[in-house]
């Protein structure tokens, strides 16, 4: 990710936490709102200038931004083979690693997990030993991932999560108002594939960006969702165990 790439995310996240949408930086910038989307999908298009109305309309300068761009730097970008072993080795680190990713607190996980208090914690340690996140006082969770953290491809995760998969979520006729399959098929050149690669990758921006937006909804409004351009509501039946429900 390059320098300006990180200032795009930075500032994005930060829009998101206080809920300013890109109508209002169109507004502030004297753009329309289809030129303000170009200028955030190009970030070395944006001047200093631009950069400081957009500090202002979040009421921060541009030192603050580059100090939140430096802290996004030293994020976590992915873990090692043998970090992702011992995730997938140890059923209940994996569960609660699952769900700090996905925005849950501590008292969260308690409520819907059937782990002790002593348990959650003890998980929790062992992820801020992997720089995974904070530990903060109370139990906060600061969650220390970067923009651009991937599981390795191949790796330990991704095998063990695509197995699960494989194995229980098309298990589904797709067919509830909540569900969709789509399957298209064509003949295509490789540079049309990797425009389609690009495309994927902005869904799944979009996908995250929308968890984001929902941060604020009861954990009752929130439901586990999972999306291979197919989408469905759905969870990964290994932590059934784990389940406070019937």
């Amino acid at each position: 990710m390059t320098e300006s790439d990180r200032v795009v995310q930075v500032l994005k996240k930060q829009l998101r936490a206080r809920g300013i949408h890109y109508q209002q930086v169109a507004s502030t910038l004297g753009l329309s709102e289809a030129s303000v989307k170009r200028l955030f999908a190009n970030g070395g298009s944006l001047s200093l200038e631009r950069l400081a109305m957009v500090c202002r309309l979040l009421e921060m300068d541009l030192p603050a931004l580059f100090r939140l761009v430096a802290d996004e730097r030293e994020q976590l970008s992915g873990l090692t083979w043998a970090q992702e072993e011992q995730l997938v080795a140890d059923k209940a680190l994996l569960l609660v690693a699952v769900c700090v990713t996905n925005g849950y607190r501590f008292e969260h996980i308690l409520s819907q997990y059937n782990l002790s208090e002593f348990q959650v914690i003890q998980k929790l340690a062992q992820l801020d030993r992997l720089k995974v996140i904070e530990l903060l006082p109370e139990n906060r969770i600061k969650l220390k991932l970067s923009a651009s953290f991937a599981w390795i491809p191949g790796g330990p995760i991704q095998q063990f999560f695509q197995q699960q998969v494989i194995r229980t979520f098309f298990r589904s006729d797709f067919a509830a108002d909540d569900e969709k399959l789509m399957m298209s098929t064509g003949l295509m050149s490789v540079p049309s594939n990797h425009k389609f690669q690009q495309r994927m990758q902005q869904l799944v921006n979009e996908f995250y960006q929308a968890c984001d937006n929902d941060d604020s909804l009861a954990m009752q409004e929130r439901h586990g969702t999972s999306m291979i351009i197919a989408i469905r509501r759905w969870h990964f039946p290994l932590f059934e165990e784990f389940s406070t429900k019937e």
